[in-house]
């Protein structure tokens, strides 16, 4: 479970065969080793109910910040009065072997947070090389606010989940919010799709979740109609378009996250789901040609402090080099990284790998 990868293992909390079906599904997280600071390894769990109490399924791992060694392991898993215990059963499919590398396998005892829709658990593993012990955190999203809502009514859907995203569109091009809640009003039966941005990998899910509307939907009421100058009166059109088009600020003098910047874990890579943040961003600039911001690069608090420090400012230059490439000047974009001095929230969280902009001051 050490030098290139372990296996994650996870437990189910059961009490009975309705636990064991209500835990089913795809969950999403990471294994940590306390006595190996370096290492941890994004995984992504699925499984089903099977007979009687049991659950079975496959568990996939990546060695962190090396997304193309990978292991498929098929698990069963027993309930416990607290839990489930879960096993390893064969290896599936692995990828990116190298004579100095290992899986491990054993088991793993996890502790069932329902309000949180969490799964925690140590695990034991059999003593092959360095494999002893491994800590994993698993999250998966579900619906925690009312499934049905009424028509034109504003309302709030929250879910569960670790650095939530929210899409229109299963080809996640459309995103709409971040965060556990999404305030919205609905004429229609809607279907949202959700990732989460805690230690994605090419396995995590996009987990779909459907409102439904009740009630007739009002008509919107018509538009009112435009009132026509006097002829000899003519409106400086060119400044009404200006106005109009002038975009809503997203700099300020503050530090403001850009929650839907997202790099592939351990790099500077920019995820795809960034770009429409950055071409917000970058029309803001043309609209303002006089202001200068700066970027800054965070990282988690996992790793060398040193790497870490030089990631963030990799990743600053990263989201520079976007804006550049959508036509803003490099001299008015200044960069810096903060490596993992600066964390949001108690390590790990993917939410502490975050790029900042603020506007500069002269």
């Amino acid at each position: 479970m050490k030098h290139s990868s372990w296996l994650l293992l996870l437990a189910l909390l059961l009490t009975g065969p309705l636990r064991a079906q209500s835990l089913a599904g795809v969950w999403q997280g990471v294994e940590t080793d306390t006595e190996d600071r370096e290492g941890y390894w994004p995984a992504v769990l699925r499984v089903q109910k099977g007979k009687d109490k049991s659950l079975f399924g496959v568990l996939y791992q990546e060695v962190g910040g090396q997304p193309r060694t990978t292991v498929t392991f098929q698990v069963r898993a027993t309930p416990t009065s607290t839990g489930m215990r879960l096993e390893h059963v064969r290896k599936l499919n692995e990828t990116g072997r190298s004579p100095t590398s290992y899986w491990c396998d054993g088991s793993i005892t996890f502790i069932y947070d329902a309000q949180q829709e969490k799964l925690t658990g140590q695990a034991t593993y059999h003593p092959v090389g360095d494999c002893d012990f491994g800590t994993f955190t698993l999250y998966r999203i579900k619906l925690k606010s009312a499934a049905r809502v009424a028509a034109n009514a504003a309302s709030t859907i929250r879910v569960s989940g670790r650095n939530v995203l929210w899409f229109a569109d299963a080809e996640l091009k459309k995103p709409l919010a971040a965060g556990n809640s999404y305030r919205t009003t609905l004429s229609k039966t809607t279907t949202f799709y959700l990732t989460q941005g805690y230690y994605p990998t090419s396995q995590s899910p996009v987990v779909p979740i459907t409102i439904q509307v009740t009630g007739p939907a009002t008509p919107k009421p018509a538009a009112p109609r435009p009132v026509v100058p006097p002829a000899p009166v003519r409106p400086d059109t060119a400044r009404l378009d200006t106005v109009r088009r002038a975009p809503a600020p997203l700099l300020a003098a503050t530090p403001v996250v850009l929650p839907t910047v997202l790099f592939t874990l351990g790099t500077a890579e920019l995820l795809p789901e960034s770009r429409p943040a950055l071409e917000q961003l970058a029309a803001e600039l043309k609209a303002r040609p006089l202001l200068k911001m700066r970027v800054a690069g965070h990282t988690d608090k996992i790793g060398e402090p040193q790497k870490n420090q030089v990631l963030s400012e990799q990743r600053a230059q990263a989201v520079k080099a976007e804006l550049v490439k959508a036509g803003i000047e490099a001299g008015r974009i200044s960069t810096l990284g903060y490596g993992d001095a600066r964390p949001l929230y108690p390590s790990p969280d993917a939410r502490n790998r975050r790029v900042e902009v603020s506007e500069e001051k002269p």
